[in-house]
């Protein structure tokens, strides 16, 4: 059986499904899809905590489901903008993992990760990205192995 670790961006999927689609992105349904494909042996989603008692409710579902949420702090600037940004760690996680799994799944449509999907697969190891169309990079879905649009039944409704 394939062994697959699994890494969500998780800030990239809130803002992207609800711009494209006006509503959430179902993990449990994301989960379900990917071990149609093989034995999930790792996941990690990446998440800023903000202490907000409903994102600590969201951040439970995502463990009850098999997740290992791994949180950074919400920092607002004096300019009012805000930083929370999981690149590096994502791929440092990423890097790690894909010489011990046959298959890695990015859930971001962020093309900051192109180049790593292409080092997975220079490894051997799969590279599957789950995106929401027309928010997700072209040049992440060229280098992934396999491209997963989020819509239908990976939306909360």
């Amino acid at each position: 059986m394939k062994r697959i670790a699994v890494f969500a961006d998780v800030q990239n999927l809130y803002y992207t499904v609800r711009q494209a689609h006006g509503c959430h992105f179902n993990y449990a349904a994301l989960w379900a899809d990917i071990t149609q494909h093989g034995e999930i042996v790792e996941a990690y989603a990446y998440a800023i905590d903000r202490g907000d008692p409903k994102q600590q409710q969201f951040q439970q579902i995502l463990r009850n489901l098999g997740f290992t949420v791994k949180l950074k702090p919400y920092i607002q600037r004096s300019d009012g903008s805000a930083k929370g940004d999981w690149d590096v760690g994502i791929t440092i996680d990423i890097m790690d993992a894909a010489q011990r799994v046959d298959s890695v799944v990015l859930a971001s449509g962020d093309g900051d990760f192109d180049m790593l999907l292409d080092k997975v697969r220079s490894y051997g190891t799969e590279a599957v990205a789950y995106g929401v169309p027309g928010l997700t990079a072209q040049s992440l879905v060229r280098a992934a192995s396999r491209y997963v649009p989020i819509e239908g039944a990976l939306l909360l409704r």
